[in-house]
């Protein structure tokens, strides 16, 4: 990893911090309005949406189908999450399933890199300064490489992270008619917003492999972990993401609350999603861990 990133990856975890702590100060003098709050929840939801359901569910693991424009789309609002181009992302996502848990897993808490806190630092954060953006593209996303327009927005992806900033501030300049309501806006809806989806998504990494619950027979680590589930829209049922990586609904059961799958769903009901694949109670029995 270049030099170069390795900054840009410090600032993209320090200064969204900040921007958490001058949140948490405004928050306790009540210096926040109802619209700095809206437009937190709004971009927080559309671009972790990007991520589970563009990045995640639909580039990485092809779980359903959808229209180009749509998939498009997804991946727009995924790179809008600030967490690297989306042929990277994926990358890196295909290397962590080939090698989860083992040589070669450019974020797992139990290789490498010790064990207990020192592993989990390194899956939540520490891997960022070492190994994003280190698969090799060619290998583990040419289908998206092949893809021109999936290019052209991995490629834009420093534009695309300018108008995920731009976008918050002008929704509190249009919703307030204020600089100040502008900058608020800014302050919630991109740097508190932009914390959150960092820490949420690199919780799978490290949370999620390191402490929770398991009932499939998996070579690896992985857990689910249901208090995480709602602030992941769904991740967080990440064991039995590995046990069916192709899966589009994590939540395999009817009380794991699966926001990312319900949305696919709504899709596929919408005519916007086609060849939906989702786990049969049979499948999930045949792969049960023995007691």
């Amino acid at each position: 990893m270049s030099r170069a990133a390795r900054y840009a990856n410090v600032g993209a975890i320090v200064v969204p911090f900040g921007g958490l702590v001058a949140g948490v100060i405004l928050l306790w003098n009540r210096a926040v309005g109802w619209s700095d709050l809206a437009i937190l929840a709004v971009t927080y939801l559309v671009t972790a949406f990007g991520v589970t359901i563009g990045f995640h569910r639909l580039l990485t693991h092809r779980s359903f189908a959808t229209h180009r424009g749509i998939a498009y789309l997804l991946a727009v609002l995924g790179s809008m999450s600030v967490q690297g181009p989306v042929i990277g992302w994926v990358a890196d996502h295909r290397k962590h399933h080939a090698h989860t848990d083992a040589d070669g897993d450019p974020h797992s808490p139990h290789v490498g890199h010790g064990s207990g806190l020192r592993g989990l630092w390194h899956a939540h954060v520490g891997w960022l300064f070492r190994h994003q953006g280190r698969a090799m593209h060619a290998r583990h996303a040419a289908d998206l490489i092949e893809d021109r327009g999936m290019r052209a927005i991995s490629d834009a992806f420093l534009p695309l992270v300018a108008l995920s900033l731009a976008i918050p501030f002008g929704l509190g300049w249009l919703l307030t008619g204020s600089a100040a309501g502008a900058l608020t806006g800014f302050l919630w809806g991109a740097l508190v917003r932009i914390f959150f989806v960092h820490h949420v998504t690199w919780s799978i990494n490290s949370v999620c492999h390191f402490y929770g619950r398991r009932r499939f027979a998996t070579a690896d680590h992985s857990t689910n972990v249901f208090w995480l589930a709602p602030v992941t829209l769904g991740e967080s049922w990440h064991h039995n993401h590995h046990a069916f990586p192709r899966a589009a609904i994590h939540g395999l059961r009817w009380w794991e609350l699966d926001l990312s799958g319900l949305v696919i769903r709504l899709m596929k009901r919408a005519g916007l999603a086609w060849n939906v694949i989702e786990i049969a109670p049979e499948r999930q029995g045949e792969r049960l861990a023995v007691s």
